[in-house]
């Protein structure tokens, strides 16, 4: 499960990076399907970061990867 999750946040970063912000994988919880993720650079701060990270990363995690529940932001 953590390889494809990776394989989809690699996929993912190059919008971010366009934006000046990326993406860190911090933990792959295969028990419960939770994926925490670091926001950097302008993700970081951003007030659409949120938004982001439900509407693109939470979303294309969910379709790539079966058993992904959830993303947390730390």
């Amino acid at each position: 499960m953590k390889k494809q999750v990776e394989e989809v946040i690699n996929q993912i970063r190059p919008i971010l990076q366009a934006d000046g912000g990326d993406i860190q994988l911090v933990d792959v919880d295969e028990k419960t399907g939770i994926v925490t993720v670091g926001l950097k650079g302008r993700c970081g701060g951003c007030p659409h970061a949120q938004l982001t990270l439900q509407a693109v990363v939470e979303r294309k995690l969910k379709e790539a990867v079966p058993g992904v529940t959830a993303v947390e932001r730390v």
